[in-house]
C-alpha cells in the first residue's frame, strides 16, 4: 500500500532518477529481454535500436516522481499509454516481470542510495501504478470483448485489397477470416497488427491508424515505406510481401487521438503520413454533413501527397476549404513549410478546434503559430507516432 511515506522517499530520489538519464531505462530494457527474451515478441524492437523508447520510458517514469501526489496531471499520458498498452496486448503479468526489473536496475544503478526504505518505497509506487494501469486496460479489453463486432486478443484477418496512395503510402482493407463484423472505432484511432516479417526473429507489432470511416465491415490501414538504418522493418514487410489474400493478426482499435464533435470550425492538419487519421475524421465529418472544415495538408512533392485524389473529392462534395503546401516544388498551393499567415484570413482561428498529425517538428511549428495566433492549448489535438513526444 502506498502511503506518505513512500510518496516522501520516491520524491528524495529524483535528483538520482535525473542524475542517471535514459540510461536507467537503457540498462532496464536491456536487462529485461536478457532475462526474458519473450518479451521481444511485444516489444517494437526497433525502438530499442534508436533508444526512443528508453526516452521515453524515461521520461514517464520521471515524470510519475515528480507528480506521485498529484497523479490527476497523469490522467491524459495513464490514458494514452493505456490504449496503447491494449494495442500490444498487454497483461497483467507483464506488469510484474517490468516491476522486477525495474526494482533491480535501480538496486544496480544506484547501489549506494538504494536503501531498504527506497526499494520499499518504488516498489509500492510502482505497485499502485501498474494497478491503475492493469484495471483501465482491464475495462478496454471488456468493452472491446463485449462491443458489436468485437473481440479480445489476436484475431486473424485477411488481406482483401492493397492499393498504392502516394510514392511511399500504400493502404490495405482488411477483412475478418472469420467472416463476423468488427467492432467500430472513434476516427483518428489506431489498430495493432502482428506480423512475422522474414527479416525477423521476432514477432512484431505495430500499430497504424485507421484510414477510413468505420463501416462494421473491415478496416484500412495506410502505412508509410520507411527508410533507414533503423527503420522500416514491418513497413517494407508490408509494402513487398504482403499481398492480397494473406492473413494478419489485428487487436481491436485503441487510441486517445480521436475526433470530438464540439460545435465548432474545425481546421485538419496533416504532413505524410500524418494523413492517415485526419482522412477518417474527415469522411466521418463528411457522413455527418459538418459545415465550416478546413484541410491544411504539407509534404515534398506531387508524388508523395497521400490521399490526395480522395481528400480532393470530399472537400469538393462538402464545400469545405482545403490549402496545400509542397517542400520541393511550387505545384501546390504554396511552396514551403506550411505557414499559417498565409491562410489566416480563410480560417476561423480563434474559434475552431484543431486536429493534427505528423512528424514531431512538424507539429512543433505548427503548434507555435497557432499560439502565436492566440489558439490555446485545449483547442490542439494531436497524435505522435512511435513513442509519445510532448509539443
Amino acid at each position: 500500500m502506498l502511503n506518505n511515506h513512500h510518496i516522501e522517499v520516491v520524491k528524495q530520489t529524483i535528483p538520482i532518477l535525473e542524475s542517471a538519464g535514459p540510461e536507467l531505462t537503457k540498462h532496464f530494457y536491456q536487462r529485461m529481454f536478457n532475462h526474458n527474451p519473450e518479451l521481444k515478441d511485444i516489444f517494437n524492437m526497433t525502438h530499442q535500436q534508436t533508444g526512443n523508447q528508453a526516452l521515453a520510458l524515461f521520461e514517464a517514469i520521471a515524470a510519475y516522481a515528480k507528480n506521485i501526489e498529484n497523479l490527476e496531471a497523469l490522467t491524459t499520458a495513464v490514458e494514452r499509454i493505456a490504449h496503447k498498452h491494449t494495442s500490444f496486448n498487454i497483461q497483467p503479468d507483464h506488469y510484474q516481470i517490468v516491476g522486477h526489473h525495474l526494482i533491480e536496475t535501480l538496486r544496480e544503478l544506484a547501489t549506494e542510495q538504494f536503501t531498504q526504505q527506497v526499494e520499499e518505497a518504488w516498489t509500492a509506487a510502482y505497485l499502485f501504478l501498474a494497478q491503475i494501469f492493469i484495471d483501465r486496460e482491464g475495462e478496454l479489453y471488456l468493452k472491446s470483448k463485449h462491443a458489436v463486432g468485437g473481440w479480445q486478443n489476436a484475431r486473424r484477418f485477411i488481406v482483401q485489397g492493397k492499393k498504392i496512395e502516394s510514392e511511399l503510402v500504400k493502404s490495405f482493407v482488411l477483412v475478418p477470416e472469420d467472416g463476423g463484423d468488427v467492432i467500430d472505432y472513434l476516427p483518428g484511432q489506431y489498430v495493432g497488427i502482428e506480423v512475422k516479417p522474414s527479416q525477423s526473429d521476432y514477432n512484431e507489432i505495430r500499430q497504424y491508424s485507421l484510414s477510413q470511416k468505420p463501416n462494421g465491415r473491415d478496416y484500412r490501414i495506410s502505412v508509410k515505406r520507411e527508410v533507414g538504418e533503423y527503420q522500416g522493418l514491418v513497413s517494407n514487410y508490408l509494402h513487398d510481401e504482403v499481398h492480397v489474400g494473406d492473413v494478419v493478426k489485428l487487436y481491436p482499435p485503441a487510441g486517445d487521438f480521436f475526433y470530438t464533435e464540439k460545435n465548432k470550425p474545425v481546421v485538419l492538419i496533416s504532413a505524410g503520413v500524418g494523413a492517415t487519421p485526419i482522412q477518417s475524421m474527415m469522411q466521418t465529418l463528411a457522413t455527418q454533413n459538418k459545415q465550416d472544415v478546413t484541410v491544411l495538408y504539407a509534404c515534398n512533392n506531387a508524388e508523395q501527397h497521400t490521399f490526395k485524389e480522395e481528400t480532393r473529392e470530399i472537400v469538393s462534395e462538402n464545400n469545405w476549404k482545403q490549402f496545400t503546401w509542397y517542400f520541393q516544388e511550387s505545384t501546390a498551393d504554396f511552396k514551403g513549410a506550411l505557414n499559417l499567415n498565409l491562410v489566416a484570413n480563410e480560417i476561423a482561428l480563434n474559434e475552431a478546434d484543431y486536429y493534427m498529425c505528423g512528424p514531431v517538428g512538424f507539429m512543433e511549428a505548427v503548434v507555435k503559430q497557432l499560439e502565436s495566433h492566440g489558439v490555446s492549448r485545449d483547442r490542439i489535438h494531436y497524435e505522435v507516432f512511435g513513442p509519445h513526444a510532448y509539443l
